[in-house]
């Protein structure tokens, strides 16, 4: 909303220059993001929350300076001049759908001359962004930037019979719009028709049909309100967003309706000629009773921790229109902690309803810089969630292997949720979205991570490595579920060029070598070879945490957490197959991962319990290293199974160093080079031992897997 600084100063003095006023309004609530020249001027441009709907003019913005100030903003009069005809006898408005208008207010003005708008009328409105059209257009168009309130006019020898009907819209009724697009209407949308058909879509924009011209010589002038949650939902089934159903969407003042009527023709009166008709037909089914509210020191004092003079209470409040009186008997003391004030809601502030609203008000006047800054005391001690420590020692695994937590937007496309969602799982849909790629809920974080790679990729980011600790939105039996989850995303190099070691791409046994490090807070992860649709076939697999396997867990049609015998399936991980990455337009490998975090969590809790003290060694390690030959598809679990079976306690660690492929390799086969770290706790190991060792563990790899020790 942008407003004129010489404009505002036709309604209040403005104490402050426009650099000055632009922080003062700012740091009262109106937030304003910048001060340009204009032809007409100074121009602010507000960035207005929702609620205030009476900011939108610059009558509403001059109420605001004018409390800024401590002086009264001066009431609006407005002489109309008008002729002996009534307008009541030239026109008739029924409201058949007092649920969609609230008011409606129909004004005669005979014998107009349409014409080009002035040069000082042409000026301020393009400076606002308004392209101007004729004197009697651009009027209305000047008195909605005025006062806020959007009206409509109607050339009324087009209309039939000369009447208004507000109603609902007749399943399939067409209407073509002022920007010449015809559009088929639904019931649930309020139309303005006459006594044959529609001729205006209610507080969003007229018809082409009745448009003023420069042919017309008389005009009915509408000023109405409509019900802010049909206009808003009116607006987005059509896809139709105006500067009218801006206003009213967000609540116009009903009481504003009538004086705004008046000062638009008296405008065009004075721009176009000809004469008003006597009085206005008002049709106002439901008048709205001021609110009243009250407003105490001791609730003042509560909520902001510090007192505020009883004359800039009554100086803001009154300002600002909520007519405060003293209501307690000590009011001629001043500054009594006993104060109360009866204030009255006006019609133009439909959001302030409570007596903290009243705070508010005179707390973003008098300055928040004033209040001392403090916590409220709680009313019950603060205490962790059961699941924080595990959640810290998670968050701390995975930054301490190089990955940056990221924070998304839950709402995502269907479609390309579609991609990662779980066969079985029923998504939560919104309800009412706001645009069509934000649609639904997501049922699982892969979608949400495989966008900010993507959105980083697209950005000249390469080597990224990403998680979320989050939750993902399912349907259960048509009841919302909510599952946390925690998603990694990794693309781009997993080392650079060194001295010692050439530049590697980020593969698939990086993401399991980190997801293997996760799992060991929780007791381990363990693996399989099943894949879902969107992984790559030969570089995915499944977690699953032994540790939780005799716990609770969701029922198994959610397809990605579900109970098995032994273990848990608590997640998947593996490259993006190329088939979704082409739906992200990714152009190199995507890792993602996703589990389960409720069975994680009780996996950490389980390994913590299980954990014992056991002193280091003071007797030194030996590594052996065991050069393997083995058939293709045998994976290293089931080698340091293998070995670990064999009961040898004084084996300490297995890990794989190296995997080779090609020259001296027999087709069919690959190199696994394993090492194994050996260490007593009783006395260092002999070399006696250390060969029995070796053999024992050699024949056992023989027997079951069919190795073979790699000659050099």
């Amino acid at each position: 909303m942008k407003i004129l600084y010489d404009w505002l100063k036709e309604f209040v003095a403005v104490p402050f220059a426009p650099g000055e006023l632009r922080e003062r309004l700012s740091l009262a609530g109106i937030a304003v993001e910048g001060v340009s020249e204009t032809p007409a001027g100074p121009s602010l441009d507000l960035d207005l929350t929702i609620n205030r709907p009476d900011c939108l003019g610059h009558y509403g913005v001059a109420r605001e300076v004018a409390a800024l100030g401590r002086s009264e903003l001066p009431p609006l009069s407005v002489g109309l001049r008008e002729s002996s005809d009534s307008a009541a006898s030239v026109t008739d408005v029924e409201i058949a759908s007092p649920d969609l208008c609230g008011r409606f207010t129909a004004r005669v003005l005979r014998g107009v001359e349409v014409q080009p708008s002035p040069d000082w009328l042409r000026k301020r409105l393009e400076a606002l962004g308004q392209a101007s059209i004729n004197n009697v257009v651009d009027a209305t168009n000047y008195v909605m930037l005025e006062l806020g309130h959007a009206m409509h006019a109607f050339d009324l020898d087009r209309l039939a019979e000369r009447r208004i009907v507000v109603r609902r819209a007749r399943a399939g009724e067409k209407i073509r719009t002022l920007d010449g697009v015809e559009r088929t209407l639904s019931p649930e949308i309020c139309v303005i028709a006459d006594a044959a058909r529609a001729v205006g879509i209610g507080g969003i924009m007229g018809g082409a049909e009745t448009e003023i011209g420069f042919s017309t010589h008389n005009v009915l002038l509408e000023s109405a309100w409509f019900d802010p949650v049909s206009i808003r939902r009116s607006s987005k089934a059509l896809g139709l967003r105006t500067e009218a159903s801006t206003r009213f969407e967000r609540g116009a003042d009903p009481e504003m309706a009538e004086l705004a009527s008046r000062r638009c023709a008296a405008l065009i009166c004075e721009l176009a000629g000809g004469e008003a008709l006597a009085g206005v037909v008002d049709v106002y089914p439901a008048r709205r009773e001021p609110l009243p509210l009250d407003l105490s020191r001791k609730e003042l004092l509560r909520v902001m921790g510090a007192s505020v003079p009883d004359a800039e209470i009554e100086a803001i409040l009154g300002a600002l229109g909520f007519a405060p009186r003293r209501a307690d008997k000590t009011s001629g003391s001043p500054d009594s902690p006993l104060a109360t004030w009866r204030c009255r809601q006006p019609s133009w502030r439909q959001d302030v309803t409570r007596e903290v609203d009243l705070i508010e008000e005179v707390a973003r006047h008098y300055g928040l810089e004033k209040f001392p800054p403090r916590l409220h005391p709680a009313k019950q001690p603060a205490a962790r969630l059961p699941h924080a420590e595990a959640e810290d020692r998670l968050r701390e695994r995975l930054i301490g292997l190089g990955y940056h937590e990221i924070v998304s937007i839950p709402l995502v496309n269907e479609a390309e949720d579609a991609l990662f969602r779980p066969a079985g799982v029923t998504p939560a849909r919104v309800a009412n979205p706001l645009a069509e790629d934000a649609s639904l809920l997501r049922s699982t974080g892969l979608v949400s991570m495989a966008h900010a790679l993507a959105w980083n990729l697209n950005r000249g980011q390469h080597n990224l490595r990403l998680f979320e600790i989050g939750r993902a939105y399912r349907l259960q039996s048509g009841a919302p579920d909510e599952i946390r989850i925690a998603t990694i995303g990794a693309t781009g190099m997993a080392s650079e060029q060194g001295v010692a070691e050439s530049a590697r791409e980020y593969g698939f046994a990086d993401l399991k070598g980190d997801l293997d490090q996760i799992g060991n807070l929780a007791g381990g992860f363990d693996w399989n070879a099943e894949t879902l649709a969107w992984q790559h076939p030969a570089r995915a697999g499944r977690i699953l945490l032994a540790n939780a396997g005799l716990r609770r867990m969701e029922d198994g049609k959610g397809g990605q957490w579900f109970v098995t015998v032994g273990n848990t399936v608590v997640g998947s991980a593996g490259e993006l197959a190329p088939r979704v990455a082409d739906k992200f337009k990714l152009r190199q490998g995507v890792f993602l991962a996703e589990w389960a975090l409720d069975p994680f969590y009780e996996g950490y809790g389980l390994a913590r319990d299980d954990r014992k003290y056991q002193p280091i060694s003071r007797f030194p390690a030996v590594e052996r290293d065991f050069s393997l030959i083995l058939s293709e598809g045998t994976s290293f679990a089931s080698v340091r199974e293998t070995i670990a079976a064999l009961g040898i306690p004084e084996i300490f660690s297995i890990e794989a160093v190296d995997l080779f492929r090609g020259t001296n390799i027999p087709p069919g086969k690959f190199s696994l080079l394993v090492r194994i770290t050996f260490q007593s706790q009783e006395a260092t190991l002999t070399e006696a031992q250390l060969t029995d060792f070796s053999s024992r563990i050699i024949s056992a790899l023989e027997r079951k897997l069919g190795a073979t020790l790699r000659s050099v």
